[in-house]
């Protein structure tokens, strides 16, 4: 949470609307109610992560559970000196067995590979540069990846690069939190969720925030 405004109480600074909160309240009286359950607005990018780093990462969370990812990728970070984040070429200096090892499948293996050497022919594009490309180049530059989607790539939009209008409509915890959410008694499909999500323009990115912690709290009851 962020410190206290001079003047103002903890809880009232906690309780002050975002530009995000204020037009999704506006928007959309479900969404009203969700931000006045949740709380305040409060997603900080890793802006200092490298979009090889991102990708990994997301690789990591493909199809798997938080706990069971943050688990493989303590491991795999544990493979390199001094238990940093590996550089490209780290990666593919390492035995694809160790890498296995740490709870990775081949097809993971495979895509990590792939990236780092898409990272160091150019592919993936330095930080410094990416931040410059609007989000549909950076999702058709970096899809070229072996086992990156359009996904994957959400992912770094969202929590590296800080993009306020994405909406990850194929999350299964965004359309789970949109079901949630909004009542639905099947899951929504992407279609769905996406037609509905124009309303939250130009904040999808907080939208989708905010209907995956309506899926935490759901798990947590």
């Amino acid at each position: 949470m962020p410190s206290s405004v001079k003047g103002k109480s903890p809880s009232s600074q906690r309780n002050r609307q975002t530009p995000e909160m204020t037009h999704l309240s506006k928007a959309d009286p479900v969404m009203r109610r969700l931000i006045r359950e949740v709380g305040r607005f409060t997603l900080s990018p890793r802006s200092k992560r490298s979009p090889f780093e991102s990708l990994a990462r997301a690789i990591a969370y493909q199809q798997l559970h938080d706990k069971a990812a943050e688990s493989i990728l303590r491991r795999f970070v544990a493979l390199f000196p001094r238990g940093r984040f590996p550089q490209p070429s780290d990666l593919l200096a390492i035995d694809e067995q160790a890498i296995r090892g740490a709870g990775f499948s081949r097809a993971k293996v495979a895509a990590l590979r792939d990236l780092a050497a898409k990272t160091l022919d150019g592919t993936v594009p330095a930080g410094a540069i990416v931040r410059k490309l609007d989000d549909e180049a950076i999702i058709e530059r970096l899809i070229a990846v072996r086992g990156v989607g359009r996904w994957t790539v959400e992912m770094l939009l969202i929590f590296q690069l800080g993009r306020p209008d994405v909406l990850p409509v194929d999350d299964f915890g965004v359309r789970n939190g949109f079901r949630i959410t909004y009542g639905k008694r099947s899951m929504p499909t992407p279609k769905e969720v996406r037609q509905y999500g124009e309303r939250w323009k130009p904040y999808r990115t907080a939208a989708a925030w905010y209907l995956w912690r309506a899926a935490d709290r759901a798990k947590e009851s």
